[in-house]
């Protein structure tokens, strides 16, 4: 796992190596292990490198003997089997990611079909002059470019473009209303005006600098599996039992030690019970907490589950003293926004897991793929039962804060949603779809990417494979959702392996307590907010400060949105997070 930069001039050119240099440097983070660099032509591929897999001799750039060269931010989970299935290539590596450099020289920009992983790769094919850009169906691994003046070039984050000078960091207004409304950005543009992100499962060819073709993998089936449809509710559960094992047993494969994050939710519990079954030694399991907060903590749940299959439990304190003084670093290292909440715990829970391992596997997927969200049961009844749109309503909506009311902020998700309309597939399915397209890939992933490669932790989706998502995304809704709960099929097979784990309660849903917090310093934080020279572009200052100072849920969460936005924006324009706690960054801001 590592990260990834690279240049094509439009005229040949050498690319421009200071401006380069300055892009793996600010992606050093991503990769503490090596730096590996490929020039040929107008073309330049640099990769710094997370050593999981083939430690010894897995370095890259990778060379095949047509002259193509790759580089990657990748885990190609099925790299036995591709290699097995290439047997009169005589590899060079036991790394993973040289398979799919052999099979793009068979099969051509169609090569990633065959990949099972998360993966960000680039290659560059000498003998054709094309640069390839690929991304995993579920958008796992992030990849952005940008087609500059002259030249074309890519990177793992767009911390690259704007520290190589190749953008400014002019921010785009329609994209700043979705973050502001929605906590994230949608589709192909970023908040930035000129960086673009390759969509999930998508292919680029790039010729002369400029993308000449574009090729895409779903991430779910179209069409229905009728074959799952006629299962029988028990065959359902064993099948949904080897898959998941399977997906795990894979997820498992590395040269260096790995753990789990494990919370007190039924996805986290499922991988925790296969990872019991598939090793011999005891699971080190984190589990992250909240003291003295209002908020369901969930390490005593958890605490007990890891006992019972006696895995190593280790828990990790998030208090309101780290809130105040990570913050700053948190929301710099989210250079393409999002402000989920769980980015603070995340953070400070991959900051301890990384000072004993290299790999974690992580829940994320299970709620899209098995429709655990509750605004996923609302689809299921119509409008005068209580059914609703998908986030229909904006975080800042209605309190009269910006100057400007947004007015196109969900043209994006209703874009998602026409897109993933197709026959056959239920309104639950649509929903689910949409929200794999945008709120997955660009919201849950993004924070789990950047918070975990800022401490060098690689982080694995079990969940995220596209055999699992075959599986559960194409079962009947009444086995994902029924009496009011949903992952139904998921929360039977726990039960069945893993009972301790009491996977028929109500969820009460994994909450930070920003909101609490935020409002016990209200009086001092919120001149502080509405001072910020962001802020005052976008709001009445008068009406921050009555937000923060109001204990309405709905304010509590605008109050967050605001401060994580002024904070972020610091980052971004000083290019590193303030020395200092909130205040202090705050405060430095207000002063210039």
């Amino acid at each position: 796992m590592c990260g990834i930069a690279g240049i094509m001039t439009r005229d040949g050119t050498a690319p421009d190596r200071e401006r380069l240099d300055r892009m793996i440097a600010s992606i050093g983070h991503r990769g503490p292990d090596g730096e590996g660099l490929h020039i040929a032509r107008g073309v330049a591929l640099a990769q710094v490198r997370l050593a999981i897999i083939d430690l010894e001799t897995g370095d890259q750039p990778i060379h095949e003997p047509g002259g193509a060269a790759l580089v990657a931010n990748a885990e190609i989970y099925n790299y036995r089997e591709l290699r097995e299935d290439l047997p009169e290539i005589k590899f060079s590596s036991h790394s993973d990611c040289e398979p799919p450099l052999h099979l793009y020289r068979q099969l051509g920009s169609s090569y990633a079909e065959h990949l099972r992983g998360m993966y960000a790769i680039a290659i560059y094919d000498a003998a054709k002059d094309c640069l390839l850009l690929s991304r995993d169906p579920f958008g796992i691994k992030p990849l952005y470019y940008c087609e500059a003046d002259g030249f074309f070039a890519f990177s793992s984050e767009p911390r690259a473009f704007l520290a190589a000078d190749i953008v400014s960091d002019e921010l785009d207004e329609r994209r700043r209303e979705e973050l502001l409304q929605l906590q994230f950005t949608c589709g192909r543009e970023t908040i930035f005006p000129k960086i673009r992100r390759v969509l999930p499962g998508e292919t680029l060819v790039v010729r002369g600098g400029r993308i000449v073709e574009r090729r895409q993998i779903d991430m779910l089936p179209r069409d229905r599996e009728d074959e799952i449809h006629d299962l029988s509710h028990s065959e359902a559960l064993d099948r949904l039992d080897r898959t998941l094992e399977e997906s795990v047993r894979l997820h498992q494969r590395s040269d260096v030690p790995y753990g789990l994050f494990l919370s007190g939710g039924i996805d986290s519990s499922a991988i925790l019970a296969l990872m019991t079954r598939l090793n011999e030694r005891p699971v080190r399991a984190f589990t992250v907490g909240f003291s003295n907060a209002a908020v369901h903590d969930e390490r005593d749940h958890a605490r007990k589950v890891a006992k019972r299959v006696g895995a190593e439990h280790l828990e990790v304190e998030f208090s309101e003293d780290d809130f105040w003084r990570f913050l700053p670093q948190v929301a710099a290292a989210v250079d393409d926004p999002t402000a989920d909440y769980a980015i603070l715990p995340t953070w400070k829970l991959a900051r301890e897991a990384a000072q004993e391992l290299k790999v974690v596997l992580c829940g994320e997927g299970g709620d899209e793929l098995f429709a655990g969200y509750g605004r996923y049961r609302s689809q299921l009844r119509p409008w005068w039962q209580g059914g609703r749109t998908l986030r229909s309503k904006g975080i800042l909506d209605g309190l009269g804060l910006l100057r400007t009311e947004p007015k196109s902020w969900r043209d994006s998700l209703d874009a998602a949603q026409a897109t993933a309309t197709f026959p056959h597939r239920t309104r639950l399915q649509i929903a689910q779809a949409t929200d794999c397209a945008d709120w997955l890939p660009n919201d849950l992933l993004t924070k789990l990417d950047r918070c975990l490669m800022t401490h060098g932790l690689e982080g694995r989706t079990p969940f995220l494979d596209r055999e699992v998502a075959k599986a559960a995304f194409s079962l009947p809704d009444e086995m994902k959702i029924k009496k009011g709960l949903g992952k139904w099929l998921l929360r039977q097979w726990l039960e069945r392996v893993l009972p301790e784990a009491q996977p028929f309660e109500r969820k009460r849903g994994f909450t930070v307590p920003v909101g609490e917090w935020i409002r016990r310093k209200g009086d001092q934080l919120g001149p502080l907010v509405a001072a910020h020279p962001a802020i005052v572009e976008i709001c009445h200052p008068n009406r921050v400060e009555k937000v923060f100072r109001s204990a309405n849920k709905r304010a509590g969460k605008a109050a967050w949105m605001l401060l994580f936005y002024a904070l972020w924006y610091n980052g971004l324009s000083h290019g590193k997070p303030s020395d200092g706690d909130v205040f202090d960054s705050l405060t430095q801001t207000t002063m210039v």
